[in-house]
């Protein structure tokens, strides 16, 4: 496990990691998050197994922009556009068919998601039940030591876990977590 303050060289480092199927702490505009390429099914696992997290609870997805979501999901319905077009990037998890989805309000780690395809499973870098990590040294003590790497960017802005929303067949909508942003 190695720390990095967060910049260009650890934006390579960490995109090299993480392409080749490797496990990172990274921050976010909400809480610190704990990543890995969702091409590598072992490296998913390993996120399962540091969090301690259910399997039978799906990783989000975190999206570089609208249209990383759109080539790793497909199309979005009219009220998830609709919602994406108001809050991203920014605290919105989007769930629409069995995936959700977040493009994230922090311009680091969106490049960062570019630099990997476009999308990477990301869970807040904490244990499973425990309090999100707001800054590395929290995310370190909690899931840190497991990791590959570890970015550091200071406190999160944000603070808050994202607001999760599922988006139904019927376009509607329903409120699966509160979080940063009212809906």
């Amino acid at each position: 496990m190695r720390i990095v303050q967060c910049g260009d060289a650890a934006l390579e480092e960490a995109a090299a990691v993480l392409n080749a199927g490797g496990v990172a702490v990274i921050p976010t505009d909400t809480v610190y998050g704990l990543a890995a390429h969702p091409s590598f099914p072992d490296a998913v696992e390993r996120l399962y197994s540091i969090k301690g997290r259910e399997r039978r609870k799906k990783i989000a997805l975190l999206a570089a922009d609208t249209a990383a979501v759109e080539t790793f999901g497909g199309p979005l319905p009219p009220r998830a556009l609709e919602l994406a077009a108001k809050h991203w990037p920014g605290a919105l998890t989007l769930v629409a068919g069995d995936e959700g989805f977040r493009v994230p309000d922090h311009a680091w780690t969106r490049r960062l998601l570019a630099a990997c395809g476009g999308v990477l499973r990301v869970t807040s870098a904490n244990l499973s039940g425990g309090s999100p990590a707001t800054d590395a040294p929290q995310a370190l003590a909690d899931v840190g030591l497991s990791a590959d790497l570890v970015v550091d960017d200071g406190v999160s802005p944000g603070g808050v876990a994202s607001t999760v929303v599922r988006v139904t067949a019927d376009d509607g909508m329903e409120i699966l977590r509160k979080g940063a942003i009212e809906i």
